[in-house]
């Protein structure tokens, strides 16, 4: 199964809600599109849930630094939310995990944001 995302509003934070496999092709295209297309609209501040998300290769990391990027260079917050332990493994192995602010909690996250 490809990556499904949804967003929600937490106050003024976009909740982004992964549930699957953000791989090459079509996973790592949605998460890029929902990104960008957030920065658009003006959300500033951006929440990544992976709680869901069962697998993430090279690609989807990659997407990950390219969210963060593209929402830090308009002065915006992206930030990660219930990794996986696979997950947190790979960012742990790829020196990624002290790049991303990382949380378990999602009202926690939320306040972090003020």
């Amino acid at each position: 199964m490809s990556a499904r995302l949804t967003t929600r509003q937490v106050g003024d934070v976009t909740v982004i809600d992964a549930v699957g496999r953000i791989t090459l092709g079509e996973g790592s295209a949605l998460l890029r599109d929902t990104v960008k297309n957030l920065v658009a609209a003006g959300n500033k501040k951006l929440l990544l849930n992976l709680g869901e998300v069962s697998y993430i290769d090279s690609s989807g990391v990659g997407e990950l630094v390219y969210s963060y990027t593209t929402v830090t260079s308009q002065q915006g917050q992206f930030k990660l939310l219930n990794l996986t332990k696979r997950v947190e493994d790979l960012l742990q192995i790829t020196k990624l995990y002290t790049v991303f602010e990382v949380h378990d909690d999602e009202t926690r996250a939320v306040r972090s944001f003020s």
